[in-house]
């Protein structure tokens, strides 16, 4: 993360943010914008998240803080599966973001859509998520907001993890408003619940203190969607939503499909165990046990390949003796008859 002097955002027409030229618009929220913008010294393209020019200042006061410790958290990760932040800037009413421009789609727009993953994407989306989480996990930040929205997938169906607006990492803003007993281990704050309900992990639910192990269990819970279409549980209100979350054991996937592999519905189910110390020790772990899956599957279709060629062989095997053998019985049949007719021409 580096610190831009302080130019002012145009608010009339939006062509400038920062030294940035303003390409377009690529989409908006309730509380901001993001825009294709182009950095003239790199000469790159790059996406510029900031407040829209609407937004009272006391709201905007309000936001200020998620933006920067969302630069501060992502700002200090840098690997493959975690989106780059180049630069931030709070300062004079401009508050924005530069990040990596990414070309594909957000997952919770191909889980609304009803697209169906394969098994094997959903291991390898969720394998190289898991590790992008223990590289954050040890550099002392924890995401605290792992939901479909917050995943995008690129070319190739890498995915790539966004916004830590709201995660626990050193020097967060946040702490230095929060209460002495309440920094920087849960999600209450403020009288708000910060998170997104179906993806909390239940001592997110219940406000309870949380770590890494929050993390995986909301990871689980985007593994269980991506196999299953549905959420591990729906409820017609948040209250009953919470309740559920925090002491509702839901169904588990081979279960509702059971095309599901049941190693991947164990990796999933133990991901969601309601306990922290149930689930896996680490992010990384979660990722050893899919690469496991993954590559135990490849030794039984090899294995099974092995088999089905020796099959194929038996029978090949099989086939030729028979045709020799009907081929030595003509023989033989022909030579009999040959000589029972010279013993009829003799006689």
């Amino acid at each position: 993360m580096t610190l831009a002097a302080a130019l002012p955002i145009d608010r009339d027409a939006v062509r400038r943010i920062g030294r940035f030229r303003i390409l377009r618009e690529l989409g908006r929220g309730t509380i901001g914008c993001v825009y294709l913008g182009h950095d003239p010294v790199i000469d790159r393209e790059v996406a510029i998240k900031t407040f829209l020019p609407s937004m009272p200042a006391m709201e905007r006061k309000r936001f200020e803080e998620q933006f920067i410790n969302e630069a501060r958290a992502s700002g200090r990760l840098n690997h493959t599966n975690i989106v780059t932040i180049y630069e931030a800037f709070s300062e004079g009413g401009t508050t924005y973001i530069a990040m990596e421009y990414l070309k594909g789609t957000e997952l919770h727009r191909l889980l609304a859509a009803r697209h169906k993953f394969s098994t094997s994407d959903v291991a390898s989306i969720i394998y190289r998520l898991a590790g992008a989480l223990d590289f954050a996990h040890r550099n002392n930040v924890v995401h605290r907001d792992i939901k479909p929205s917050n995943i995008f997938l690129v070319a190739d169906n890498q995915p790539k993890l966004m916004d830590f607006g709201i995660a626990r990492a050193p020097n967060r803003v946040a702490d230095d408003f929060a209460a002495t007993n309440d920094a920087p281990f849960t999600l209450y704050c403020k009288e708000n619940l910060l998170g997104t309900p179906n993806y909390m992990s239940p001592e997110q639910a219940t406000y309870s203190p949380v770590d890494h192990r929050s993390d995986i269990y909301s990871l689980g819970a985007v593994m269980y969607e991506m196999l299953t279409g549905c959420r591990p549980f729906m409820a017609e209100n948040i209250e009953k939503l919470l309740e559920k979350i925090a002491h509702k054991a839901p169904r588990s996937p081979h279960d509702i499909d059971p095309d599901i592999p049941e190693g991947l519905s164990a990796i999933v189910m133990k991901a969601l165990q309601k306990r922290p110390e149930k689930r896996f020790a680490s992010a990384g772990d979660m990722a050893e046990e899919i690469k496991r899956y993954v590559l135990a599957g490849k030794r039984r279709r090899r294995e099974d390949r092995m088999r089905q060629g020796e099959d194929n062989r038996r029978n090949m095997d099989r086939n030729t003796d028979r045709k020799r053998d009907r081929q030595q019985e003509g023989t033989s049949a022909g030579l009999f008859d040959k000589f029972f007719r010279n013993v009829l021409r003799k006689s």
